[in-house]
């Protein structure tokens, strides 16, 4: 029986790893419990790692000035700077993966389905985007298989997502042993 090599894969933290969403609440994702007998998942919340604790007032993107901000409207915290900073030093230093699975609608780990409001006090959002850190993600590695909890829901998006995660770490194994 062929065995494969275990890919890296980033993961959004509240998928299952630790009760660290905003409201201190984890999703039980069934998909992420199902493939941590054959991944190696690297759990990561970036809303913790810029230093705002759990539970914690919600985060969300607004334009202001003329350019795209995270702001915490309840403290009134721009957190833009501290979440970029962040997303550069990980993923500078994440090292070899092979994909991402990051939680959908986050202002930080979203990768195409983020609220963005006009302003802070704004209660619609004007359109859709990627957060931060999914946005960064993107930037990095756009080769990679990244993708959203809630879309790897569709059967044949999971299944393109997994043959694109295997891929790379079974190139791996047969490059080291030729």
């Amino acid at each position: 029986m062929k065995t494969f090599p275990r890919p890296r894969v980033v993961v959004s933290k509240c998928l299952g790893f630790a009760p660290c969403r905003y409201d201190g609440a984890m999703i039980s994702d069934e998909l992420v419990r199902r493939l941590k007998e054959y991944v190696d998942f690297l759990p990561v919340c970036p809303e913790m790692e810029i230093g705002l604790g759990c539970p914690r007032e919600p985060i969300r993107m607004v334009f202001a000035e003329s350019e795209l901000r995270l702001i915490q409207p309840a403290t009134g915290k721009d957190l833009t700077q501290a979440m970029r900073q962040f997303a550069e030093a990980f993923l500078g230093g994440v090292g070899q993966v092979d994909g991402f699975i990051l939680k959908s609608r986050s202002p930080s780990c979203g990768i195409k389905d983020v609220k963005v409001f006009a302003g802070a006090e704004h209660e619609t959002p004007q359109q859709l985007g990627r957060g931060f850190f999914g946005g960064a993600v993107l930037d990095r590695y756009p080769d990679l298989a990244v993708e959203d909890e809630g879309q790897l829901s569709d059967f044949r998006l999971r299944e393109h997502f997994l043959a694109r995660l295997l891929m790379p770490a079974e190139f791996r194994r047969v490059s080291r042993d030729a």
